[in-house]
């Protein structure tokens, strides 16, 4: 358990992180979703839509620290082609 002042601080701070960052990894999960459900129902219109609307929402949680830059670049990566695959 923390001791000092600081250190109380540092865990109260830590777990709002935590519920800050968990709420954001939340949400991009959410648009990974949407656009696997697109691509599993063959619509490449709303693929390429719902892609387009999860790779800001990817890159803002790479500069807000919640996932590494590659793997995000990894995951568009490999959804853009499988989007790409429909047509």
């Amino acid at each position: 358990m923390a001791n000092s002042p600081q250190s109380k601080k540092r865990a109260r701070h830590n777990e709002a992180r935590f519920q800050i960052n968990k709420a954001r990894r939340s949400r991009i999960r959410t648009f990974l979703r949407k656009v696997e459900e697109a691509i599993a129902s063959g619509d490449k219109e709303a693929s390429v839509a719902a892609l387009r609307a999860a790779q800001p929402e990817m890159m803002r949680g790479v500069t807000k620290g919640v996932y590494h830059k590659n793997t995000v670049a990894r995951k568009i990566s490999r959804l853009s082609s499988r989007v790409k695959a429909l047509g």
